[in-house]
Formats: C-alpha cells, sequence, structure tokens
C-alpha cells in the first residue's frame, strides 16, 4: 500500500511540473506599481498568443525589492498584481481563469550577494504570470472538480491552503468550498475522501502539530475541518470521509503548496 501511495505522489508531482509553466514576467520601476507602455505591451503580446482553450487556470504573483518596510512592500506587491489581472482582464481574458492572486511582498538578497545589487533588485520588483494548463497527463488528476469523474481521480485545488501550524480555513478557502458545494449538490452520487496534509516537520515525525489543540494530528485536523465545513453547505457526511497522511507527499514546489487538502473520488 505504501508503495502505491509513493507511485501517486510520483505521478502527482510530475502532472504539476508537467502542467504549470512560468510563462510571462514582467518588471516595475522602484516604488511604483503602474507599467510602462513596454512592458504592458508584453503583456498584450502574451494575451494574443495563449490559447485559451488549452489553459485550465491562470496564477499572478508579485514581487517587491529588499529596500523599504516589509509591510508597505508586501502592500506594493499586491498593488502590482492588481495592475497586471486589470490589463489581462480589461483586453478581454477570462477572469474566472484567473485563479490565484497573490503579492508575495519584498525578495531578501543574501548576505553572499556583493555584485549586482542594482540589477538583481531591478529583477525582483516584477510580477510573474504562471498558466496551468488543463489535464493532458492522463492520470486522472486535475486541479478542478469535472464535470464528470471515475472513481480514483485525485483533486489539487490551489486556493485550498492552511496558515502555518493551523487547520483553521481561511476566507479564500471557505469561498472555494463554496463553489465546491454547489458542484456536489447538483452531482450527489459523487463519493469522495478528503486527505489533509503538512509541511515543515522533521523526518523522524510523520505529521505536525496543531496550535489550537497541541496535538500532532495537524493533516487530520486540515482534512475534518474541511469536511465539517462541507457538512455545514449540506454535503451528506456519508458521502464523505477524512483522513490525514502528514508530511508523506510534499510537492518541491515550497511550504505553502504542503499546507493543502485534497479529494480522491471514491465513488461515482
Amino acid at each position: 500500500m505504501l508503495g502505491y501511495f509513493k507511485i501517486i505522489a510520483l505521478l502527482f508531482f510530475g502532472y504539476l511540473n508537467a502542467q504549470t509553466e512560468k510563462v510571462q514576467t514582467v518588471y516595475f520601476d522602484f516604488d511604483k506599481y503602474g507599467l510602462d507602455s513596454q512592458q504592458e505591451q508584453s503583456i498584450l503580446k502574451f494575451i494574443r498568443k495563449v490559447d485559451t482553450a488549452t489553459i485550465e487556470s491562470i496564477q499572478i504573483y508579485g514581487y517587491c525589492d529588499d529596500r523599504g518596510n516589509a509591510d508597505y512592500n508586501y502592500k506594493l506587491s499586491e498593488q502590482r498584481v492588481g495592475t497586471v489581472r486589470n490589463i489581462l482582464t480589461s483586453h478581454g481574458f477570462n477572469k474566472n481563469k484567473i485563479v490565484i492572486i497573490e503579492g508575495k511582498g519584498r525578495v531578501i538578497i543574501t548576505d553572499d550577494v556583493i555584485e549586482n545589487w542594482s540589477e538583481i533588485r531591478s529583477k525582483n520588483r516584477r510580477v510573474d504570470l504562471v498558466l496551468v494548463r488543463k489535464n493532458s497527463f492522463g492520470a486522472g488528476i486535475y486541479n478542478s472538480f469535472q464535470d464528470q469523474h471515475t472513481a480514483g481521480d485525485r483533486i489539487y485545488l490551489e486556493k485550498i491552503y492552511f496558515p502555518f501550524g493551523s487547520s483553521t480555513l481561511n476566507s479564500q478557502s471557505r469561498q472555494e468550498l463554496d463553489k465546491i458545494a454547489k458542484i456536489l449538490n447538483s452531482n450527489k452520487n459523487l463519493e469522495f475522501e478528503i486527505i489533509g496534509h503538512v509541511c515543515c516537520t522533521p523526518s523522524y515525525y510523520t505529521d505536525a502539530i496543531d496550535r489550537a489543540t497541541n496535538e500532532r494530528k495537524l493533516s487530520v485536523n486540515r482534512a475534518k475541518s474541511v469536511f465539517l465545513y462541507l457538512m455545514k453547505k449540506n454535503i451528506n457526511s456519508l458521502r464523505m470521509s477524512y483522513k490525514g497522511v502528514g508530511n508523506k507527499f510534499p510537492l518541491g514546489k515550497g511550504e505553502e503548496f504542503d499546507r493543502r487538502v485534497e479529494f480522491l473520488i471514491t465513488k461515482t
């Protein structure tokens, strides 16, 4: 059984790498969130080149250089993301495909960097646009619920993440679960398992501590939080189960991507 889960994890990681690619970066002047005409044209050129029929979603991430207050730079990075989002939508890009809009704040330059500070900082004042292509991997792994599923399909949802050490759903996750509940209520034959994950634990622990309860079963509590929320949205508990798998299946994409839940379809 453990071997089976390892194979699934490898397939899933391969799928994410195959389906996700950075396709465009635009750069901003110091302390600005407006784009010059050249950078704006690069976004418009990108829009014209994209075959939207092959795109599942787009993610937009904003950054700042290391100068200035952290809170100020976080807000500035969000404003930069907003600028790019508005350019996309005002020129006809489907806003429903923009699933992650996130300011990452400032990028700290490490002490060992002693040359080209100016160039490095200019490249950190940026927004990255990341396309997620529709599933072509063929392994029943998706990043959204489909019109039809078969038993064994796995669904990885990019908006359901948890704060570090917490099993509490944030507002973005609740909004995503509200959409999922509508889908599930329209397909009452679908049954599924909710699988919780954690990041950042030593290898000799299989799970992390939930700060709210001081119990070492954070991945279980994350899955349970989703289970209980869906129950409140009138999803029959008999259609659902939940479990935690701790730190066994990191995605290798960053800590925040491992503070997640997935859905495994068990019956259609």
